[in-house]
């Protein structure tokens, strides 16, 4: 299986054209300061770059990428920035919500499986408590029976009402919540990163 048509998921690729006349060298020059932080390496090989980030700095504007190849190449209008940079957090981003589909999915066969031994134990329960209570006759307040108030049921009480436990309802909260954040995510980092390179490579 290529891994390319689904690497896109935590792989980040561009490319950016560098201004007229600038060099490889000048290029990683200006792009120091994004790779010179605490916790990354770097490994220059001619015109490219490869770094790896371990236990990066909040601070670091690239932190969400674990690592990366920086290349100069020469394009049909002159030099350019191609970028492949690898986010494990947008993998972990991804997963998120199928790990909470399949936490819906196993809460709803268990609710099937335990429903009838459910159902008959409540049943069970439910016939107790009338053969306890149908005999007998609970007394009524005085002052509730000259105010003509209706007179309690045999048990004395409502039934209980549980919220069904095994409702996957939470489950798929949190898998919307996990997609839209990789959707947001994966859309932005692209963005941003491109935006931070071209930046240093003009000097802004």
């Amino acid at each position: 299986m290529n891994l390319r048509f689904i690497d896109w998921i935590w792989h980040v690729r561009g490319s950016l054209d560098l201004p007229a006349g600038q060099t490889g060298d000048e290029a990683f020059a200006k792009l120091q300061p994004l790779l010179r932080q605490p916790g990354t390496s770097q490994q220059r090989a001619a015109d490219a770059l490869r770094f790896t980030k371990i236990d990066p700095a909040a601070q670091d504007k690239l932190a969400v990428f674990e690592n990366g190849v920086l290349q100069v190449e020469q394009g049909s209008t002159g030099p350019v920035l191609r970028y492949h940079l690898i986010s494990r957090a947008l993998l972990l981003c991804f997963l998120a919500p199928l790990l909470f589909l399949a936490f819906a999915q196993l809460t709803i066969a268990v609710g099937h499986w335990q429903k009838p031994a459910a159902e008959a134990a409540e049943k069970a329960k439910a016939d107790k408590k009338k053969d306890a209570s149908k005999d007998r006759v609970l007394p009524m307040n005085p002052i509730d029976k000259a105010l003509g108030a209706p007179a309690p049921d045999k048990d004395g009480k409502k039934p209980d009402r549980k919220g069904d436990r095994y409702s996957p309802t939470s489950a798929y909260v949190f898998a919307s919540f996990f997609a839209v954040l990789y959707v947001i995510g994966r859309i932005l980092e692209a963005k941003l990163v491109k935006t931070r390179l071209r930046k240093q490579l003009l000097g802004e």
